[in-house]
């Protein structure tokens, strides 16, 4: 299982005391107080895979890991920028709802303290991307492109979740990602997660805004799920991925 150690953004694997194999988590708590070295990744990753888009508003499970993944994968697919400032882009994508984690679902959309939360929202993203390895925020054009693809991710879920076309039509319409959107159990969403987390951080440039990992991290990619399961680009590919749901 996938850990953080001590150092700031390094994922690694640790021996629970119990001698489970799994080391307690250090599960978001107080967006107040939190830190770069503060951030467990796996706890992080887990939450999202346990939280379901749209406040749940939705008949079949899908998750903000696996939504983040299908983002940032249909970033990489578009090609565009070589492949150290890329890999910018789509860690932003990977880590765009993070705050969700630390503020609950709804703290969004909510309007109640509406500048606190803001406040806490810029807070929280700010000290993920550092834990990650990222430079400030996502330039203008990075910023426009993680808007347009995220329409098009909702545009996915509209055609292909049931009761996600809850409310009046937007008056923009996006093209949705193409393949068909399944749902994942939370335990393999969350691998998922850090699965593309791990590629995104591997070796890079300063300008391309990744930390280069130990020797330790990069091992000889035997664990990495990408290579024993389907990724989540196959999940909007019409496959089976291993999913619980029926299609839309």
């Amino acid at each position: 299982m996938n850990a953080r150690n001590g150092k700031r953004g390094r994922l690694r694997t640790a021996m629970g005391e119990d001698g489970s194999g799994e080391r307690p988590l250090n599960w978001p708590g107080d967006p107040e107080s939190l830190t770069a070295d503060a951030v467990d990744f796996e706890a992080l990753a887990r939450v999202l895979a346990n939280t379901c888009r749209r406040g749940g508003r939705l008949r079949r499970f899908h998750s903000l890991a696996v939504h983040a993944v299908l983002v940032s994968e249909a970033i990489e697919a578009l090609g565009g920028p070589e492949a150290g400032e890329s890999r910018t882009v789509l860690l932003h994508a990977l880590l765009a709802n993070a705050s969700v984690a630390w503020l609950g679902a709804e703290a969004a959309d909510s309007q109640r303290g509406a500048e606190r939360l803001k406040r806490l929202r810029e807070t929280v993203d700010r000290t993920v991307r550092a834990a990650a390895g990222l430079q400030g925020k996502p330039s203008p054009e990075e910023a426009e492109l993680l808007r347009f693809v995220s329409r098009m991710a909702e545009a996915a879920e509209d055609r292909d979740i049931p009761g996600a076309r809850g409310g009046a039509a937007s008056a923009v319409s996006f093209p949705p990602l193409p393949g068909r959107i399944r749902t994942v159990e939370p335990d393999r969403a969350a691998r998922l997660w850090l699965d593309r987390l791990q590629k995104l951080r591997g070796p890079s440039s300063v300008e391309g805004g990744a930390v280069a990992p130990s020797a330790e991290e990069s091992g000889n990619g035997n664990d990495s799920v990408s290579r024993d399961e389907p990724r989540p680009a196959d999940i909007g590919a019409g496959r089976d991925a291993g999913g619980t749901g029926d299609e839309a």
